[in-house]
C-alpha cells in the first residue's frame, strides 16, 4: 500500500522461488491522510514519536478505555478510577496527564478549553472509529487546541472503504463487563458518495464497588469523494452513567478489601456509616459534529478546513450528610422551638457548555521543501452551575434554584508556519513558528458562594526547529528543540488565594534521537531534556478558605533517555520493547502542611531538590507474538511502571510502589464464504495476579507537632 494508490493484494505460496511483479494502480481519490496532514509528524521531522495502525487498536481493543490501547507506548503510564479500564481513566506520558497533553479528532481540537482535561468516558469505544493514531512526545509539532506541554495525541477517524461492509463485535468478561459494536458502511455511492457508521453499547460493574458504567456512543460519516475534492461531515455521540470511585480506597483498607469504595455513605446523626447511596453518579453526554473540507489545487498545493461544534452537558450527583445551611446560602429552619442549621441533601453539579471553530490549512510540496500554513480560532462557553435535588429540612424558595453559577468564556486564536526543507539528499531542515492568543473571561459565584469574577489575556509565541539527517537507508539521526507556553486552567484561577500571582507556565524541550530500522530489525533511542519555568505544582499551600492551590515553582525539568527495539526471528515470532530511564525534578522545593494545632497557620519545609509527583524514573512495555500457524497468533503483553511519589516531597511513606502486569491474548480469525472474516479474542489480564496502586492522592497535616 502506499499514499494515493490503491491497496494491493495477492495470496503467495512460497514452496519454490518465484518472480513476484506488484504494480500499484493511482488512486483517484484524494486521500482522507491530507485532513490532518498539517499537524502531523512525517518520517524525515525530527520529533519523537509512535504511531498505531487500525490492526494495531483492533487487537487491543476489548472494550476499555483509549489510554488502556495506548499503554504499551514508551514513557504512558495509565489509570483506572474503577480499576478494570472502562469508566473514568487517565493517561500520562513522562508524567504530564491529560491536561498537560493535545488530544486532536482528526485535527479538531478534544481537550476542553477551561479544564485542559479530556475524559476519554465521554467518548465510549472511540477505538472502533480509528483509522490510527500518531502520539508525539514532548512539545512535538505545532498543532490545533490546547498547548502540548508534555505529548500530543493525534487522532484520525476511518478512512475511505470503496466496498459496502457489516461489522459485529461483541465481547464478555470479567465484572459483568459487555461490549457490543455494530458498524456498517455503505462502499462508494454512483463512485462519489460513502455512509459509515457505528453503534457501540458498554457495561460493566467495575473492579471497584459500586463502580459501574454504562456507556453508549454513535457515529455517523457521510463523505464526498471527488479527484480533486473530499467534503465530509463527521457525527459521534458519547452518553455516559458512571458511579463515583474517584475518591479511593484508603491505604488502611488495602490488606482487608482492595475494593472498598467510600462514595455515596450515607451517616447518621453520629457520623456512624448507615448505607450507600445507589445513585452517586457522574452523567454527562459529549457530542461533536465536525464538516472537513479538503481541495487539492495541483499535486503539489491543496487546502484543508474543518468547521466544528461540541457541546457538553451533563453533572454529577452526591448525597452530602449533615452540610451547613450558609454552605448553600440559606437561611437557617425554626421547626418547634429548634433551630436547624444543617442538612443531609442531595446535589448535582451541572457543566453546560459549547464549543466552536474552524481550522484552515494550506500545505505545498514544491519538492524538496513540504510547507505547512494553518490557523484556527474557536470559542467556549461554559456554565457551571449546582442544584439541590432533595434535602432532609429545607426551606422552600430556597432549595428549588441554583445555589451557586458561573460562566467561563474562553476565545481562542493561533497560526503556525512549518517548514521541511531537504537541504540535501540526506539532511532535512525544519522550523516550526506558532503564535497563540487566548482571552479567558469568569463570571459568577462558585461552589464556596464566593465571586471568582477575573478576565486573563495571553501572548504566546512557540517557536521550534531541528534537523534530521539520513545515514543510510537504515540509520537516521535527530536534533530538536521546541518551545511551548501554556496558560492556567480554570480551577487554578478558581482556587488560587487573592494574593497570589499565577504566570502562565513556558517549557524548552530538547530532543535527540537515532533510529535503525531494517526489515527484521528496529532500534530507536532518544534523549530529551525538558526545561520547566514557572510549572504549577501542589505545595501545600492553601487558600483563605482553606482550598489547596497550584503554585508556580521557578525551576523544575524532567530528563532522560527512551529506548525501543524490535525483532523477528525464527519466521514466527516478534518481539518489541521500550523502556524509559528519567529524571524528574523541582529546584529548591518549599513544602506546606497544615498545621491543626494552630489553624489557619501553615508549617514551611525547605526541601530542596524533590521529584515530581507521579513521575517514575523508570518504566517499560514490552510484547511477544508468535504465529504458529496462518490466521492464529498469541501476544504477552507486559508493562513495568516504578516507583512513583504521590506529591512533590519524596517522602518514602507517600509514594506507590513499583508494579508489573501482564496480559496474555489469544487471536484466531477465519474466512468464510459467507462472511468474509470471522475473529476471535481471548484476553486474560493480569495473569501473574498483581495487587498493586496505579494512583493516589495524600493529604498530610501536623498535630500538636
Amino acid at each position: 500500500s502506499y499514499i494515493g494508490y490503491e491497496n494491493f493484494e495477492e495470496i503467495v505460496t512460497d514452496n519454490s522461488d518465484l518472480n513476484l511483479t506488484i504494480k500499484l494502480i493511482p488512486q483517484v481519490y484524494l486521500s482522507d491522510e491530507v485532513i490532518v496532514s498539517a499537524i502531523r509528524a512525517g518520517g524525515s521531522s525530527p520529533t519523537t514519536y509512535g504511531a498505531m495502525d487500525e490492526r494495531q487498536i483492533e487487537e487491543k481493543n476489548t472494550g476499555k478505555d483509549l489510554p488502556y490501547i495506548l499503554q504499551s507506548l514508551p514513557s504512558t503510564v495509565v489509570t483506572s478510577d474503577a480499576g478494570a479500564g472502562i469508566g473514568y481513566t487517565g493517561i500520562r506520558i513522562r508524567g504530564t496527564n491529560l491536561t498537560g497533553i493535545n488530544v486532536t479528532l482528526n485535527g479538531v481540537p478534544v481537550n476542553d478549553p477551561e479544564s485542559q482535561a479530556v475524559y476519554f468516558v465521554d467518548l465510549p469505544d472511540l477505538a472502533s472509529s480509528l483509522d490510527d493514531i500518531q502520539v508525539q512526545r514532548g512539545v512535538g509539532t505545532s498543532t490545533n487546541g490546547a498547548a502540548s506541554f508534555g505529548a500530543s495525541i493525534n487522532m484520525k477517524t476511518g478512512d475511505m472503504r470503496s466496498k459496502a461492509y457489516a461489522e459485529i463485535n461483541s465481547a464478555a468478561g470479567s465484572y459483568n463487563t459487555f461490549k457490543n459494536t455494530v458498524k456498517f458502511g455503505s462502499g462508494l455511492l454512483k463512485e462519489k458518495w460513502t455512509v459509515d457508521g457505528r453503534l457501540s453499547w458498554i457495561n460493566s460493574d467495575g473492579y471497584i464497588d459500586r463502580a459501574f458504567a454504562n456507556l453508549f456512543s454513535g457515529q455517523l460519516t457521510l463523505g464526498y469523494y471527488g479527484k480533486k475534492d473530499i467534503l465530509k461531515f463527521f457525527y459521534i455521540d458519547g452518553i455516559e452513567k458512571t458511579y463515583q470511585a474517584w475518591e479511593g480506597n484508603p491505604k488502611d483498607s488495602l490488606e482487608t478489601n482492595r475494593t472498598y469504595n467510600p462514595a455515596g455513605k450515607i451517616e447518621d446523626a453520629d457520623g456512624n456509616i448507615i448505607g450507600y447511596y445507589s445513585d452517586q453518579t457522574d452523567n454527562y453526554r459529549q457530542t461533536y459534529y465536525q464538516l472537513h473540507y479538503a481541495h487539492e489545487f495541483n499535486q503539489n498545493l491543496n487546502l484543508t478546513a474543518a468547521l466544528f461544534y461540541t457541546k457538553g452537558e451533563g453533572y454529577y450527583q452526591s448525597y452530602k450528610n449533615n452540610k451547613p445551611f450558609y454552605e448553600y446560602g440559606w437561611s437557617d429552619t425554626i421547626i418547634g422551638n429548634d433551630t436547624i442549621s444543617t442538612t443531609s441533601l442531595i446535589e448535582q453539579n451541572w457543566l453546560d457548555n459549547d464549543f466552536y471553530g474552524v481550522n484552515v490549512s494550506l500545505n505545498y510540496n514544491p519538492g524538496r521543501a513540504l510547507i505547512n500554513i494553518g490557523t484556527g480560532v474557536n470559542q467556549y462557553s461554559g456554565d457551571h452551575f449546582g442544584k439541590v435535588i432533595w434535602a432532609q429540612i429545607a426551606r422552600l424558595g430556597e432549595y428549588d434554584q441554583d445555589y451557586y453559577f458561573n460562566n467561563g468564556l474562553k476565545t481562542e486564536f493561533n497560526i503556525f508556519a512549518k517548514i521541511n526543507y531537504a537541504l540535501t539528499e540526506k539532511l532535512n531542515l525544519y522550523a516550526d513558528l506558532q503564535y497563540r492568543f487566548i482571552n479567558y473571561e469568569i463570571s459568577g459565584t462558585d461552589e464556596a458562594l464566593i465571586d471568582i469574577s477575573q478576565l486573563h489575556r495571553y501572548n504566546f509565541f512557540n517557536p521550534k526547529a531541528g534537523l534530521f539527517y539520513q545515514i543510510d537507508s537504515q540509520n537516521g539521526l535527530y536534533l530538536s528543540v521546541a518551545v511551548a507556553n501554556r496558560e492556567p486552567n480554570r480551577s487554578v484561577f478558581v482556587d488560587s488565594d487573592s494574593s497570589q500571582t499565577v504566570l502562565p507556565e513556558q517549557l524548552i524541550d530538547y530532543e535527540l534521537g537515532y533510529q535503525l530500522e531494517t526489515n527484521s530489525f528496529l532500534v530507536k533511542a532518544n534523549l530529551f531534556y525538558m526545561d520547566y519555568k514557572n510549572q504549577l505544582v501542589m505545595t501545600g499551600k492553601i487558600n483563605n478558605v482553606g482550598t489547596p492551590i497550584l503554585s508556580n515553582v521557578p525551576k523544575s525539568y524532567r530528563t532522560g533517555l527512551e529506548l525501543q527495539a524490535g525483532i523477528r526471528f525464527l519466521k514466527i515470532f516478534n518481539f518489541s520493547a521500550n523502556a524509559t530511564f528519567s529524571s524528574n525534578k523541582i529546584e529548591n522545593f518549599v513544602s506546606y502542611t497544615d498545621d491543626w494545632t494552630n489553624w489557619p497557620e501553615q508549617v514551611a519545609d525547605t526541601i530542596g531538590t524533590t521529584d515530581i509527583s507521579f513521575s517514575p524514573s523508570f518504566t517499560a512495555a514490552g510484547t511477544l507474538t508468535a504465529e504458529p500457524f496462518k490466521n492464529f497468533k498469541i501476544a504477552l503483553n507486559s508493562n513495568y511502571v516504578g516507583k512513583q511519589y504521590i506529591d512533590n516531597t519524596s517522602n518514602e511513606n507517600r509514594s506507590l510502589s513499583a508494579y508489573f502486569v501482564s496480559n496474555l491474548n489469544f487471536y484466531y480469525s477465519v474466512k468464510t464464504k459467507l462472511v468474509s472474516e470471522i475473529g476471535f479474542i481471548l484476553s486474560l489480564n493480569n495473569i501473574f495476579n498483581a495487587k498493586y496502586e496505579s494512583n493516589a492522592w495524600v493529604y498530610p497535616y501536623y498535630y500538636e507537632n
